[in-house]
């Protein structure tokens, strides 16, 4: 029986023959339909880079309040979003819960198409805090690794699905993304957890595949497994995580599962826990055009739809509400 979170080395597919980048594919498309979750190693993001940019991070992150406000955003935008960012829903969208305890710094896709409406909307220029000057760099070479691996992982993916590797890169070359780092805080004894609440809310990820650095916690990372129970997500100090998120499963007609996940609130065992993870959140072109794909690689035909809409609805979906 193959693992429920596998870790599968990527150095047969950057460097092995068609065999071998064969039986890759063959463990990425178990892993997808079965947890929609696994952890790649030879993924050829250097380890030093890594460290680098979640020390930019925390330094941003131990700032003064004030000073980070000066690079406060509104909710969708570009810069820091303070914790205890109140919103109506939850991510499923189904019930009131208590607003994520995390604190964020968010990144986008900045490269502009010269189209204003749709610049406006999904290219406009990120934040570069004065304040830590040596941001813009790591941050940015991170970004440009972030979105090579990706679309390595989708030619991966191509092949996974029994398709040219090169299916899925029309869609790909301008595309939409969302860079976090996410700061998970230790536990504050003057503003405990409210009941059911998280660091990150229970949810699926909307685009289609989620590139995550990790730091290992017991107020971290949970997936919800196969079998209908929450579980510890696996940790590797080399490996990054990957997972799909709802554009890709809809675009492999559900064959994939996005997978739901939450993050711990803090945990009294290990009060001082202070976490930074690294998420890229990789899309499309806006304007991709998402289409099931038929049996015998389809399970489930949905009605296409353009990338940058169903992004946009299901963003308005978590959005706070204004307040009367």
């Amino acid at each position: 029986m193959p693992e429920i979170f596998p870790v599968i080395d990527l150095t047969p597919w950057f460097e092995g023959d068609s065999g071998e980048r064969a039986k890759v594919a063959e463990q990425v498309d178990e892993a997808l339909r079965t947890s929609g979750i696994l952890l790649v190693t030879g993924h050829r993001v250097p380890v030093g880079l890594r460290a680098e940019v979640r020390a930019v991070a925390r330094e941003f992150f131990t700032l003064p309040a004030d000073v980070k406000a000066r690079s406060s955003i509104a909710f969708g935008g570009r810069g820091w979003i303070a914790p205890r960012f109140a919103s109506a829903e939850g991510y499923e969208g189904t019930a009131e819960m208590a607003p994520d305890l995390k604190e964020s710094f968010s990144f986008g896709a900045d490269e502009a198409t010269g189209d204003d409406s749709v610049d406006a909307r999904w290219f406009r220029p990120n934040t570069w805090p004065a304040e830590v000057p040596g941001m813009r760099p790591v941050v940015s070479e991170y970004i440009e690794r972030m979105r090579a691996l990706s679309d390595e992982l989708m030619s991966l993916c191509a092949v996974a699905l029994g398709l040219d590797a090169e299916f899925f890169a029309p869609h790909l070359d301008h595309p939409t993304y969302g860079f976090n780092f996410n700061r998970y805080p230790p536990v504050d004894p003057a503003r405990p957890p409210a009941p059911g609440q998280f660091n990150v809310a229970p949810h699926t990820d909307f685009g289609t595949i989620t590139v995550l650095d990790r730091e290992p916690g017991p107020g971290g990372l949970q997936v919800f497994t196969p079998e209908g129970a929450w579980a510890d997500a696996p940790y590797h100090p080399d490996a990054l995580t990957v997972n799909i998120g709802d554009l890709l499963a809809r675009w492999t007609g559900d064959r994939w599962h996005a997978t739901r996940h939450r993050v711990l609130p803090p945990q009294a065992v290990a009060p001082e826990d202070d976490l930074i993870s690294l998420v890229y959140f990789y899309e499309t072109n806006h304007n991709a055009v998402i289409e099931s794909m038929e049996p015998p690689v389809g399970r489930t035909s949905f009605p296409p739809v353009l990338s940058h809409e169903y992004l946009r609805s299901r963003l308005a979906s978590i959005a706070p509400k204004a307040k009367h």
